[in-house]
């Protein structure tokens, strides 16, 4: 939605000009506007802005009845609800921005607020002396903090905006809230996020919540679409939200989009053909390999990554952005977080037995900051479209989070017991034959992981490049060079090496962490270095 940028401590009119430079540097994030509050001695906050909810109306900071103000980057979906109640109390609303809730919660609440919210947020507030920032319980919306030589601290959207003027810096913790007084404390509490889970027997409830979740993301006051690889959690999204665009407006047609380096892709021919089934408006997207290769440095600065899978999945995701952009559309819902909540990648099929599947599957949930729903967000962004992400929805993850493992995950067939495929739960709750929602092609198709999805010569192009570019000596020296995550390919040092140059320091390296998957013997993150992957598709052949 949006991109942040907060300086709390001694502020003056040099201090404030340093973080107007700064906030230049998240420019791409809001394109629609942007906007200061400063209080000197206390805090400034700068917004830009992407206008997504009553874009006439919605600008940034906001301020409410009794002296706050604040700014915020994400999507409150109860939004409405929480402004029946405030009103109900007398509060005065001047737009109708989900956003303009959160500073008049702020005022009646205090750091308290932030539990009721249903949605994803990075949001800084300021009231007299006191002030506070707070970021979602997942990390949907990307937040970064750090502390310059005279002891103010910064809260950015981006780390691009830090490094200049921090002696160091650091990932913002999901579901943490900062405040003056009380410092960094966890506000959001689950106990499937500790390990703790009285399981649930069965999987009811889970179609339903997930349509839910959907419903809730087609919140806009602008054109909006779906991101469409042609696998299961994809199409589940497109399919749920075309449906219910047409159920609102019988003649409506939602725009879906995809991309590959051929139109012989996995990805492109199964979208096509979902698309087809479930009626949208469908547009491809051509992945050139040598322009994606071009790209590599912008998207190393806008990912804020080294990692392998990171940068593979968003030179593709960046490019189709573009063109989204320029379609009109500001709004997209992704499939993100899917695989992490139910063990969709190929490599949990070999987990040792169901507490270590479950333990599995919450640890990358915990970390998907670092890595999937950070590239949906920053990929985007980058060209000033929001992503939205249902499969991460608090109330879907409730349900699903605390499904008993030994249902969850994927077997493999053996004498005496019948395999299961991944994510079998998932595609059953919508295997209705009553009401099918995608062909079963589609449904029971296998995991593809982005990168390889688009075409199996993307990954193959992007590792015969760093192979070209990266000397044996230079590999053989990495440790020297990045003693923190010392790459261990040439493809890792091609990235590692871009990251070192646009974001130097090892406070910068340790922002990032890297994906890899367990229980794979080669550690390669690409699916096709599965042997099941393999397999299937020498059976496919």
């Amino acid at each position: 939605m949006c991109g942040i940028l907060a300086v709390f401590g001694a502020v003056d009119d040099a201090l404030l000009s340093q973080a107007m430079t700064a906030s230049e540097r998240l420019s791409h994030r809001g394109p629609d506007g942007h906007g200061v509050h400063y209080q000197p001695g206390v805090g400034a906050l700068l917004h830009r802005r992407l206008a997504i909810m009553d874009p006439g109306a919605g600008r940034q900071p906001l301020f409410g009845r009794d002296g706050g103000a604040l700014i915020h980057n994400g999507e409150i979906y109860n939004h409405a609800a929480l402004r029946a109640g405030l009103q109900a109390a007398g509060r005065v609303f001047r737009s109708g921005s989900d956003s303009e809730v959160l500073v008049h919660l702020y005022e009646a609440r205090g750091d308290a607020f932030v539990a009721d919210l249903d949605g994803v947020f990075a949001v800084a507030a300021m009231r007299d002396d006191d002030w506070l920032v707070a970021r979602d319980p997942i990390g949907v919306k990307p937040l970064y903090y750090g502390r310059d030589g005279a002891g103010n601290l910064w809260f950015s959207s981006e780390l691009k905006a830090l490094v200049r003027h921090c002696a160091w810096f650091k990932v913002f913790p999901p579901g943490h809230v900062y405040t003056r007084r009380g410092g960094l404390r966890r506000w959001y509490e689950r106990t499937w996020l500790e390990g703790h889970v009285d399981y649930r027997r069965d999987a009811a409830g889970l179609r339903e919540r997930f349509e839910a979740a959907i419903d809730k993301r087609l919140m806009s006051d602008v054109p909006l679409g779906v991101l469409l690889s042609g696998g299961l959690d994809s199409s589940l999204v497109a399919a749920l939200a075309a449906r219910l665009v047409r159920r609102r407006d019988p003649g409506a047609r939602l725009m879906s989009f995809a991309i590959g380096v051929d139109g012989d892709a996995p990805d492109l021919r199964a979208a096509r053909d979902v698309a087809a089934y479930i009626g949208t408006e469908h547009h491809e997207v051509r992945l050139d390999l040598d322009d994606g290769i071009g790209a590599l440095r912008d998207i190393v600065w806008h990912t804020e990554s080294y990692d392998i899978p990171t940068v593979r999945a968003s030179i593709p995701m960046y490019r189709l952005s573009r063109y989204i952009r320029d379609q009109g559309i500001k709004v997209v819902l992704s499939g993100e977080g899917s695989d992490e909540v139910f063990g969709g990648y190929l490599y949990f099929y070999f987990a040792e037995g169901p507490e270590a599947f479950h333990r599995e599957t919450v640890e990358r949930v915990k970390n998907l900051h670092f890595s999937d729903v950070l590239r949906a967000d920053k990929s985007t962004m980058a060209h000033g479209v929001e992503a939205r992400v249902p499969f991460l929805d608090l109330a879907f993850l409730d349900l699903a989070m605390t499904i008993d493992p030994a249902l969850k995950r994927p077997l493999q067939p053996e004498a005496g017991r019948e395999g299961r495929m991944e994510k079998a739960l998932l595609r059953a709750a919508f295997a209705d034959p009553a009401d099918p929602l995608l062909p079963p092609a589609v449904l029971w198709r296998q995991k593809e992981q982005f990168s390889d999805g688009v075409g199996y010569g993307w990954v193959d192009r992007l590792k015969a490049h760093a192979e070209a570019v990266v000397s044996d000596l230079e590999l053989a020296e990495a440790g020297e060079r990045f003693p923190h995550e010392t790459p261990t390919t040439k493809e890792g040092y091609l990235y590692r090496a871009l990251f070192a140059e646009l974001f130097p320091g090892e406070h910068a390296a340790r922002c990032v962490r890297r994906w890899v998957p367990r229980w794979q013997a080669d550690g390669d993150s690409s699916g096709r270095a599965n042997p099941l992957h393999a397999n299937a598709v020498r059976k496919a052949r």
